[in-house]
């Protein structure tokens, strides 16, 4: 007879590896030595290298391009065309969400092909694709080519791209506005601000950045002719949704696309977008019969990788005569860039709404955006995408309209918090906040910012001939919308177990968390687990990464595919130890029967399942092949306390103390959450004080190299304190909220609000971003000629 007696306790283990623990990344010795696997290092046998030729102009007509001399030069095996791409009918790049004018009607698709054809829209749009033996020779034949391209007027500013006489990009899109976007009850916000006691307005510029990953993008192309299968390797943000994405561009059914990921180096949304350079190299691998390599430059990055934010956005607040807040509303322009591909108009439109109203009892909202199509570089989401603009213009509103009526700024925010009594809250941007301690998190911000003594400080600054300021700013995310994710449990003949999920890492650190989580549920050994979200053919489904939804919706999947594989091992222990499947018991790794010593271990479990040693009728593995349909969005939120000081005869400023206590539900790993929140705020710190993607005239963008675009290096960013205060979500069932993009929604406002309290005292009001110390001393000297008049 078999022993079953023995009991292996795995407390101990899972109180070290389990949910809320800080346990250090399983990839960092991979990555931080220099031991990981980029695009930029995979080679293949025989691997040609490929070029792109882009437009020098913002716009033209593209009269010739004339490839002879380059088709002659050493090493060259291919050159292609707008009209050699177009043969193969692909499909036009479009915009994957159906969004909706004021009047019902669709949005106006910019259909953009692989190469131009007939005209150019922006400096680098690519007009011709060269394949060499090697990249120099594919550069110098790029070089060879010479093109044909009749200049026309460009216009780069989305408000003056509607204006009468402006430059048309589109027949078909009148006046470049290819959506007019609306929300809200016009009517109803109408009244409220007619009866209004105070309406504060601001006009603010969301300023246009770039993403500027680690790592550029890359793809290695190739096409196999057995299985008539294109296969890329290329850095994403999910393997599924791109291979589907990919699919529809070369016109064939996704199992003819396999797509391969390894590490990532950063993106921020920007590789979450499908490009043209992609299906030139899959049309060129195919035509050759060989390899074909890419990999882009930080110059061309500039030009050709999606840009984030850029609105141009006329803000209002109407208040009652207690400062109570009665509705609030956004009318301007986001610039599309001259084309609109994956979800570029969201965060500009739909995005800024969904999260207006953030923490406060706003009963109306208005959005009234048009996005247009100007001669620039596509914008995509970027880290945020929607979040940090919509929290940026509230905060910025508040803090005006509390100088105006004459109320403390603290005060203010508390008379329109929403109470814990509240929830769950139905917001005014549709959705319904399920849970949240909103003046619970803004105390604790108080608290350890210690803004009781700013006063003092601020005296002590002025002694030291320094302008010193503060600002306290709260903010919610609106997280991503369900949809479905895998949750894919195998254990596996060597002993090790496998995620299989349909999110994917580019740096957060995925496979800590999701390990925490199987161990803690299955009591399985968490370095046995191994995670894996970079192949198309092992991932069947699943949304990428994005919106903040990875822990919530991959943690989902994972915690109802252990619920499987508890039932399925249940079954099985039944037959294995001769008892009934109602007398088993799971619990810290072991199915035990109930009232006695016999248990078995989940991992002897599995072994005993793949050597067929169970009667028939038992199940075959403890595996399970499991896609949930995804939790609904969740509301992270926080209070940001930033503190900056200014040399007055300079403008140079400085960061000089900055506190967050945010609530992210449970968190599963505190450590990967800091650093998550770290890297959040220095993005918003960039954004604030130095980045902003700027263009003259006639289209040429003047941000072409780091030369020219700042970003914040480590001295720019201070120590930070941070503080928790969860309300764990009620909709999903680890109660996770998400925090990916939660610094630069707290940072944005938080440091611009800062900096316009320290200028206060010369009359500053309202500075746009970025907030360099020539704006800081032009404002300065501006006040303080304003005094003498």
């Amino acid at each position: 007879m078999q022993d079953f007696t023995g009991s292996r306790d795995n407390s101990i283990a899972m109180q070290k590896y389990g949910v809320g623990q800080p346990v250090r990344r399983k990839e960092d010795d991979t990555l931080v030595r220099g031991k990981g696997r980029y695009t930029d290092d995979l080679h293949l046998p025989g691997q040609l290298h490929a070029w792109v030729v882009r437009s020098p102009h913002a716009h033209g007509v593209i009269r010739k391009i004339d490839t002879e001399a380059a088709r002659a030069m050493p090493g060259v095996h291919g050159i292609w065309t707008g009209a050699d791409i177009a043969e193969a009918n692909y499909k036009p790049f479009t915009v994957g969400i159906p969004m909706k004018n004021r009047d019902g009607s669709p949005l106006l698709q910019t259909n953009r092909q692989a190469l131009m054809t007939d005209r150019v829209r922006y400096v680098g749009d690519p007009v011709a694709f060269v394949v060499a033996e090697t990249l120099a020779q594919a550069r110098d034949a790029g070089e060879a080519i010479d093109l044909d391209i009749e200049p026309l007027p460009a216009v780069t500013s989305a408000e003056e791209a509607t204006m009468p006489g402006a430059p048309q990009l589109y027949e078909h899109i009148p006046n470049n506005v290819a959506l007019d976007y609306h929300y809200g009850d016009a009517d109803a916000i109408e009244a409220a601000f007619a009866s209004a006691a105070h309406v504060t307005k601001l006009d603010i510029e969301n300023t246009r950045v770039a993403v500027v990953s680690m790592e550029p993008r890359c793809a290695l192309a190739s096409f196999d002719k057995k299985t008539d299968r294109y296969i890329l390797q290329v850095p994403t943000q999910g393997v599924s949704g791109n291979r589907a994405t990919l699919a529809r561009h070369l016109n064939v059914p996704a199992e003819k696309v396999r797509i391969l990921t390894g590490n990532v180096g950063g993106s921020f949304g920007m590789k979450n977008v499908s490009y043209p350079e992609y299906i030139c190299l899959l049309h060129a691998a195919k035509e050759l019969g060989k390899p074909v390599r890419w990999l882009d430059e930080r110059s061309s990055s500039f030009l050709s990788d999606s840009h984030g934010r850029a609105q141009q956005i006329h803000a209002e607040l109407a208040l009652d005569k207690d400062g109570k807040f009665l509705a609030a509303r956004v009318s301007g322009y986001g610039n599309l860039g001259a084309y609109i591909t994956g979800v570029s108009p969201l965060p500009l439109s739909l995005n800024t709404g969904k999260n207006l109203p953030s923490v406060y009892r706003t009963p109306l909202i208005g959005v009234d955006i048009k996005c247009v199509v100007t001669n620039t570089t596509l914008m995509g989401a970027y880290r945020g995408a929607g979040r940090p603009e919509a929290n940026y213009f509230m905060e910025r509103l508040i803090d005006r309209a509390a100088d105006e009526m004459g109320i403390d700024r603290l005060t203010l925010r508390k008379r329109n918090f929403i109470k814990p009594s509240q929830l769950p809250f139905a917001a005014a941007s549709g959705v319904t906040y399920d849970s949240g301690d909103f003046q619970g998190v803004f105390d604790k911000a108080l608290a350890i910012s210690d803004h009781a003594s700013f006063a003092k400080r601020k005296r002590e600054a002025k002694k030291n001939g320094k302008l010193r300021g503060i600002a306290v700013g709260s903010y919610l995310e609106v997280t991503a919308p369900p949809s479905p994710e895998l949750g894919k449990v195998t254990f596996e003949p060597d002993g090790t177990v496998t995620i299989t999920t349909g999110t994917l890492d580019y740096g957060q650190g995925h496979a800590t968390p999701f390990a925490q989580v199987l161990s803690e549920r299955l009591g399985v050994p968490f370095d046995a687990i191994r995670l894996q979200q970079n192949d198309s053919d092992l991932v069947r489904t699943g949304n990428g990464t994005g919106g903040s939804r990875s822990i919530t919706a991959s943690g989902q999947a994972i915690v109802e595919a252990s619920d499987l594989v508890i039932a399925k091992g249940k079954s099985a222990a039944a037959h294995l130890m001769e008892a009934s499947e109602a007398d088993i018991e799971f619990e810290d790794g072991r199915f035990t029967i109930a009232g006695t010593d016999r248990s078995i271990d989940i991992m002897e479990l599995s072994q005993r399942l793949r050597d067929g040693k169970l009667p028939e009728g038992a199940p075959e593995t403890l595996d399970v092949d499991h896609a949930s349909e995804g939790p609904p969005s969740t509301f992270p939120n926080g209070c940001h306390v930033a503190e900056v000081e200014i040399d007055p005869d300079t403008g140079v400023l400085s960061i000089v103390r900055y506190s967050a206590v945010n609530d992210f539900g449970t968190i599963v790993n505190p450590m990967i959450v800091a650093g998550q929140l770290h890297g959040g705020v220095a993005q918003g710190i960039g954004q604030a004080l130095m980045e902003k993607v700027s263009y003259d005239a006639s289209g040429q963008p003047i941000t072409g190299s780091f030369m020219d675009y700042a970003l914040p290096r480590a001295g720019d960013i201070p120590p930070m304190a941070i503080g928790d205060h969860p309300s764990p979500a009620t909709t999903n069932p680890l109660g996770t909220k998400g925090c990916g993009e939660a610094g630069c929604a707290g940072s944005l406002a938080t440091v611009v609000n800062a900096v316009v309290d320290a200028l206060s005292d010369y009359g500053v009001t309202h500075l746009d971003m970025p907030l360099t110390s020539e704006r800081i001393w032009r404002a300065i000297q501006d006040g303080k000629a304003a005094k003498v008049a």
